[in-house]
């Protein structure tokens, strides 16, 4: 038998699609780094220590970095959440900021926009504070 709050969190589709964020940004990274460097590298078990050094391989692999580092908040925070609930639904309009904005970060960080990009980072912050504060409060 499923525990019920799990079987009907609106969460759970916001997780799905942050494993999406995760494979398109490991796919960007893959693409860009197979284009420098080819195939062979790609396909090769790389023990040459090379890697990608022009500025989109850099960008795309920085962007990486960056959602990786929220990541594992925003999963913790999610699944929080669900074992709590969230009956204002503050924590689920915080997801949805957080998500938005990880995906609106992926495009500025590729096109190197300062200052938007960074204030997108902070609304993505302010999204697990939302979370964050319903589990807290």
């Amino acid at each position: 038998m499923e525990p019920t709050f799990l079987a009907a969190s609106p969460f759970l589709p916001l997780i799905g699609l942050s494993v999406l964020i995760l494979v398109v940004h490991v796919t960007l990274q893959a693409l860009i780094a197979t284009k420098e460097l080819g195939r062979e590298w790609n396909a090769g078990a790389r023990d040459d220590d090379r890697k990608p050094t022009g500025k989109l391989a850099g960008r795309a692999e920085r962007a990486s970095a960056n959602f990786r580092e929220t990541y594992p908040a925003f999963i913790a925070l999610a699944f929080g959440v669900i074992m709590a609930g969230d009956p204002s639904g503050i924590a689920l309009t915080g997801a949805w900021i957080w998500l938005v904005c990880r995906i609106i970060y992926i495009p500025l960080y590729l096109m190197g926009i300062p200052y938007v990009r960074s204030l997108v980072w902070v609304g993505s912050m302010i999204g697990l504070l939302l979370m964050f504060f319903v589990l807290m409060f």
